[in-house]
């Protein structure tokens, strides 16, 4: 894993994961972005998923833009996301204007503290029922 990239391994493109991701996973809002996450085995670092609403942005310059701010925040502060379970995750941008980039980077790494409280609390639920 190198901490200043976000390589083909880090997105997640596959359509059948996708789907499960959707259909399995939990979620939660933090403005601006509601997330969607399972936790994954099968995989080294968490799969990011950036999604922009054609609704609330109808050029694609703009989706684009907002795109590009939340990947370069996420893969800034890579480190603050690891943990000892892996995630797919979904980022799925709700806001109706474009945020400027420190605001983006703030929640996101909120949202990355509340996913590591999540996977630490359920790593240690699976410790303790492997123990019993």
């Amino acid at each position: 894993m190198r901490l200043n990239t976000f390589g083909k391994s880090e997105r997640l493109s596959h359509k059948k994961y996708i789907q499960e991701l959707f259909s399995q996973g939990s979620s939660f809002y933090l403005y601006p972005f509601k997330v969607i996450y399972r936790p994954f085995s099968g995989i080294d670092e968490n799969q990011v998923l950036i999604a922009v609403s054609k609704r609330n942005f109808k050029k694609a310059v703009d989706r684009n833009k907002v795109k590009r701010r939340v990947r370069e925040a996420y893969r800034l502060n890579k480190p603050q996301f690891q943990s000892p379970v892996k995630f797919q995750i979904a980022y799925i941008y709700t806001a109706n204007e474009i945020l400027p980039f420190r605001n983006i980077e703030k929640k996101l790494i909120s949202v990355s503290q509340r996913l590591n409280k999540m996977s630490t609390l359920k790593h240690k639920n699976d410790e303790e029922t492997t123990k019993g």
